[in-house]
């Protein structure tokens, strides 16, 4: 059996067990809180260190508590592979210090493709799964991770692969190393463009997965989900250095009770 050994822990979150699932249980517990007027179907999550961006993602996590979710696709930028469209993996599944989760195959299509030395030392899609297994049970992942490829055509080739018990979650921070000022008023734009589905305004966003996240945005449109902000903070609030700051934001699409 083909498994992926962690590439990231011990430095982007703990690399052990119970110290793992005791920082979890931190981040959960000191989350901003969020209502929805909906069913929960999808997140846009960062992916720096759990010390820097942790306390964000949770607050778009602990919203997932006690959904049947059975498959979660994840998106997100490769930053050490280039290659054109979009990388599935082949391999059975993926271990952290919490245990193995399986994968949920996709066979290739005109943007996806089988690249599997893409996943390997990447940490976008990694950084999510600890917090995934606290919540959820019985659950596969489809890792995908974007290279040179137009978000809507990938968007359209996701789609058909997503059912009522199918989680969507796209990986990206946001504006890189400017100033903690100069973060708040650029990442400002981020804040309302993917809570209205804009996608035009969100095509001149400063983050890392912006495929990610547009990929996402094309989902939730042509499913007709709407977008909310959850939280949103830049790494000058969550460690001491303000002069070079990540932005981080969480966002979530809801389908609306009727």
């Amino acid at each position: 059996m083909r498994i992926r050994t962690p590439a990231v822990a011990g430095y982007f979150y703990p690399g052990q067990k119970e110290d793992l699932e005791g920082k979890i249980r931190q981040l959960l517990s000191g989350a901003k809180s969020a209502s929805l007027l909906g069913k929960l179907r999808g997140l846009i999550v960062p992916h720096s260190s759990y010390e820097y961006s942790g306390i964000v993602s949770a607050a778009g996590y602990k919203l997932i508590k006690d959904h049947e979710l059975k498959k979660v696709v994840l998106i997100g930028p490769s930053h050490f592979a280039f290659f054109e469209g979009a990388a599935l993996c082949d391999d059975l599944a993926w271990q952290t210090p919490l245990g193995a989760v399986k994968i949920h195959s996709l066979p290739k299509g005109r943007m996806l493709r089988y690249i599997e030395a893409a996943h390997q030392e990447e940490h976008a899609l990694e950084v999510q799964l600890p917090f995934l297994q606290m919540l959820l049970h019985d659950f596969t992942i489809i890792p995908i991770l974007t290279g040179e490829v137009e978000a809507r055509e990938l968007a359209e080739e996701i789609i058909p692969w997503i059912d009522e018990h199918t989680f969507v979650i796209a990986s990206s921070d946001l504006s890189h190393y400017h100033t903690y000022q100069e973060a708040i008023e650029m990442d400002r734009m981020a804040n309302s463009a993917i809570p209205a589905l804009d996608i035009e305004a969100m095509e001149t966003v400063e983050a890392c997965g912006k495929t990610a996240i547009l990929t996402a945005m094309f989902i939730a449109k042509t499913l007709h989900w709407r977008g909310i902000l959850i939280d949103y903070k830049n790494s000058g609030e969550t460690s001491t250095d303000k002069n070079r700051v990540v932005g981080y934001g969480c966002y979530g699409f809801y389908r609306r009770a009727t």
